[in-house]
């Protein structure tokens, strides 16, 4: 199957946070997972809010941000979906953030992962619903 994953899901394959299992399940369903090169930036984002915290050492927030580049993900390139991502954003009244992972979701005939409850619950009853799959319900797919 093809996955399309959020920063929500790819963060928890660096740092140890709640439903990281289910994270890693995702490396080892033997699925096709695809990511937006915006995923990049906002792990980047993420470790850096996360050492501000307190939660991660200021001398490995170099070596989580690298990491990125090692995923097992096929990267994709943002442009090729912004324009769907704004529209998407207009209609559903979402971030554009957000919504370019499921424009690459829409153009790969793919499924969004996100730990993202909020916004999977905000498309769950639009025509996007059947898109996204919220990173508890692919791990109960996966027992």
């Amino acid at each position: 199957m093809r996955l399309v994953v959020d920063a929500s899901v790819a963060v928890k394959w660096l740092v140890a946070e709640e439903d990281s299992d289910a994270a890693d399940r995702l490396l080892t369903g033997g699925d096709d997972l695809y990511a937006p090169r915006l995923l990049a930036s906002e792990i980047a984002n993420t470790v850096w809010r996360k050492t501000r915290m307190g939660e991660i050492e200021r001398g490995r927030a170099g070596i989580l941000a690298a990491a990125v580049a090692e995923m097992p993900v096929h990267w994709r390139s943002d442009e090729t979906v912004c324009a769907d991502a704004v529209r998407l954003a207009v209609a559903l009244d979402r971030p554009v953030y957000d919504c370019v992972y499921l424009a690459l979701a829409h153009r790969l005939d793919a499924q969004l992962v996100t730990a993202d409850i909020r916004f999977a619950n905000a498309l769950a009853t639009t025509e996007h619903g059947g898109s996204v799959m919220t990173l508890r319900d692919y791990a109960k797919e996966q027992r």
